[in-house]
């Protein structure tokens, strides 16, 4: 049998807690993960884990065995993580998380050209907007905005995140554009709703120092494509971030306003970053995924929303 093999899915379901859930992270049926846990118990000659229909408990010398076992597991990876870099030849699953709509608007279009450079190459992509444990999940790498990272993970910004607001150029012929952070009070300002307790207060930084303004409107909803489709239909003024609206902005589908001043971010509105788990060496597989999100963002990174 396949010691290693096996050992990997039993550290596996220690750590998920699952056999359905280990069996979709190695792409194997549930059977053949059971199968293959028996028969490590039986080269053993013991029980390892104590199934019932509600959940899974490590015996005694499942405990013992399990803390070998994942040592061993972390090496063997290690050590071919080293080589895979070496080799320079990036290969299997992928496992990335991202938010919703940065998934939709900077991986998806970004994928094909991602996996015409590495065709051995297969990508996992799941698109949440809430927080993941990367280790408890089984991901690779994540894609974040701004958010502290607990110790376990390392985390490499890809780009600046610069925020706008904006509106149709109908909306504008209508409202009058604003001059100073001030005149959005008499506007209508279709607003991301904010978390709980918080304020739908938009802030800047330019002339006279920090401006904070209470804004109001008609329409508040959790998606950014949403206030999107709402600004380019007329509703009002949105505040999302640039790469977000970029292609409206150079179409002129929706136009900038109050460009001398800074939209100051608020919460986890920060940069981008890619954050993956800590290891001795960096498998290929991420280092390539990193480097070409990198690339693909940079150019922006820096750049008004109406640039080429």
């Amino acid at each position: 049998m396949d010691v290693l093999g096996a050992m990997r899915l039993f550290t596996k379901v220690v750590e998920t807690g699952s056999f359905s859930e280990t069996a979709r992270r190695f792409d194997l049926d549930q059977s053949s993960v059971s199968r293959q846990i028996g028969a490590l118990e039986d080269r053993l000659g013991v029980r390892l884990l104590n199934r019932t229909t509600r959940r899974l408990n490590l015996t005694e010398a499942g405990r013992l065995y399990y803390e070998r076992a994942s040592a061993i597991v972390a090496e063997v990876e290690d050590a071919d993580a080293a080589v895979s870099q070496l080799s320079g030849s990036p290969r299997g699953v992928l496992r990335v998380n991202a938010p919703v709509v940065f998934g939709r608007l900077q991986l998806a279009p970004a994928l094909p050209e991602f996996l015409g450079r590495y065709p051995e190459l297969k990508i996992d992509l799941t698109l949440t907007d809430h927080y993941v444990d990367l280790i408890e999940e089984g991901s690779d790498v994540a894609i974040r905005m701004g958010e502290p990272r607990p110790a376990s993970l390392i985390a490499r910004k890809l780009a600046d995140n610069p925020w706008a607001i904006c509106g149709s150029p109908d909306y504008l012929k209508r409202a009058g554009s604003p001059v100073t952070p001030e005149d959005l009070v008499a506007h209508n300002c279709i607003t991301r709703r904010p978390q709980a307790g918080g304020a739908f207060v938009w802030q800047f930084e330019g002339a006279g120092g920090r401006h904070e303004v209470a804004v109001s409107g008609n329409l508040r909803t959790n998606n950014s494509e949403i206030l999107r489709a709402a600004a380019i239909g007329g509703m009002g003024l949105v505040r999302l971030s640039e790469w977000i609206v970029r292609p409206e902005i150079q179409a002129g589908t929706l136009r900038l306003v109050l460009e001398d001043y800074e939209v100051s971010p608020m919460g986890s509105e920060g940069p981008i970053y890619a954050v993956f788990p800590h290891s001795r060496h960096v498998s290929a597989k991420v280092r390539a995924f990193v480097d070409f999100m990198a690339e693909r963002l940079q150019p922006h990174a820096h750049q008004p929303a109406a640039a080429g």
